[in-house]
């Protein structure tokens, strides 16, 4: 970036609400995070009162005004909910159909009534991938945990060949893939366009859930070798065989707000003419909204009535799926608010100022701010938040496809090596038996290959586009 864009975005920029110069202004940062990762793995406080208290003290070791700190933080909260909240909520919907209709369950069993023997680990990463379109990750690794445990024991396979390759697959969705909340928020603050993220996200996706699962699995059942915990494997009862959607129509409505989107994105490459009649109605059927909502009303009649569900069975599944996602709405938007606090208080420019001291790339730059706040806080959805609006300035003059990739990239650090302070290492620990040790030595690592992988992909293609 030129010193003259730097002029231009500064003077296009908002009034800080702090004069601390960039000394301070780094020093507040250290130490807003420092609060936020204190009071998560010390305190064991929630992450929504974390990061609010955290940008309350940003603002504080900055020497901003308090009440202008707390309109950033407000005003940020607000923008993250209104432009997420809906997709958070319509995905959960879709999830909670694809689960109590056993839509999951038919996709499971049909694919590994194909597969066997060494295609097995494929069938577990295809599955997880799929799966982990729709669902939230604490979701998908519920929802697919139980079936890992049951391929391993019936199959008599190594846990870890099975459930490295599943894990994978639900983790890279996560990072990478709109419309989960990560990617979707980062996408936001970059400008980013969501369908050519969608396209070059899952062109790094593909190749990276395969070094980090099939084939990382073959050294991570060498270094863990351990059987299913017995008490883990669930006992299906017979009656929720009985009626099931059928495969085709399950996985059509799994992927059709994908299909909108990617159609969408060729649209505006193809066309890329606003007043064309074709791309504005793509612009509508691809817009993430309307994707999801389309997805979840065609869904209540291939899953739920598929399944026999009645409109009252309908309308509770509904309901009971909203509930879940108060605590991941007020964590996202609680980031949000400390991701504004960052740019109001002028911390952008800092950063975009000192990149160019530094000679770092903007996307190995935005991957390393996601990496520091990933290991600090344990959150992937925090560290995405944070990091994209820390380099949001960086995205000013990109074109469409790079800022798509920084997008990826902050995505990419999210996911480096989860540690004790993120509850996924817990979950997947408890689930399949583990001590500490194992659990770093298996899932840890196979975070870490995801975020390095798909870094190196992300920077092959930033050569060609």
């Amino acid at each position: 970036m030129t010193s003259l864009s730097v002029e231009m975005l500064a003077a296009d920029a908002v009034e800080p609400i702090t004069s601390a110069g960039n000394a301070q202004l780094g020093i507040a940062v250290l130490a807003g995070i420092a609060v936020i990762v204190l009071l998560i793995t010390k305190l064991k406080m929630h992450a929504f009162l974390a990061l609010t208290i955290g940008s309350l003290a940003l603002g504080s070791f900055a020497g901003a005004n308090p009440a202008k700190t707390i309109t950033s933080f407000t005003t940020g909260l607000g923008s993250t909910v209104a432009s997420v909240g809906v997709l958070i909520a319509l995905g959960a919907i879709l999830g909670k159909l694809l689960a109590d209709s056993g839509g999951a369950d038919q996709i499971v069993d049909t694919i590994l009534a194909k597969a066997s023997g060494r295609a097995m680990p494929w069938a577990m990463v295809l599955i997880a991938s799929i799966i982990g379109l729709p669902l939230f990750f604490e979701v998908g690794i519920v929802l697919m945990i139980p079936v890992v445990l049951l391929v391993a024991k019936r199959g008599n396979y190594s846990l870890m060949r099975i459930g490295i390759p599943a894990l994978a697959g639900l983790s890279v969705m996560h990072g990478l893939i709109p419309p989960h909340p990560g990617p979707l928020v980062a996408i936001d603050a970059l400008g980013a366009n969501l369908g050519v993220t969608l396209a070059l996200g899952v062109l790094v996706a593909i190749p990276t859930v395969i070094i980090a699962g099939p084939v990382f699995s073959r050294y991570a059942a060498r270094w863990v070798d351990i059987e299913a915990p017995e008490k883990m494997i669930p006992q299906r009862p017979s009656e929720d065989l009985d009626r099931r959607p059928n495969f085709g129509a399950t996985l059509a409505t799994i992927l059709l707000p994908v299909v909108l989107m990617l159609v969408k994105a060729l649209v505006d490459i193809v066309v890329d003419d606003p007043e064309n009649h074709v791309q504005r109605v793509t612009d509508v059927i691809g817009s993430p909204l309307i994707a999801l909502l389309a997805a979840v009303l065609v869904g209540m009649f291939t899953l739920g009535r598929a399944a026999g569900f009645t409109k009252g069975r309908i309308t509770s599944t509904v309901e009971k799926s909203l509930a879940p996602i108060a605590g991941i709405l007020l964590i996202v938007g609680a980031g949000g608010g400390f991701k504004q606090t960052l740019i109001d208080a002028g911390v952008g420019q800092m950063i975009l100022e000192f990149s160019e001291n530094w000679s770092i790339p903007a996307l190995l730059l935005g991957w390393l701010i996601a990496v520091a706040i990933r290991l600090a806080t344990g959150s992937a959805t925090v560290a995405t938040i944070s990091a994209a609006g820390l380099v949001a300035p960086l995205a000013a003059d990109m074109s469409t496809s790079h800022a798509a990739l920084l997008v990826l990239a902050v995505g990419a650090g999210s996911l480096f090596f989860s540690h004790v302070n993120d509850a996924g290492f817990w979950l997947v620990k408890e689930y399949f038996g583990m001590d500490v040790p194992q659990t770093i030595k298996t899932w840890s690592v196979m975070e870490t290959i995801i975020s390095v992988v798909s870094l190196a992909f992300i920077l092959l293609l930033s050569l060609v586009l």
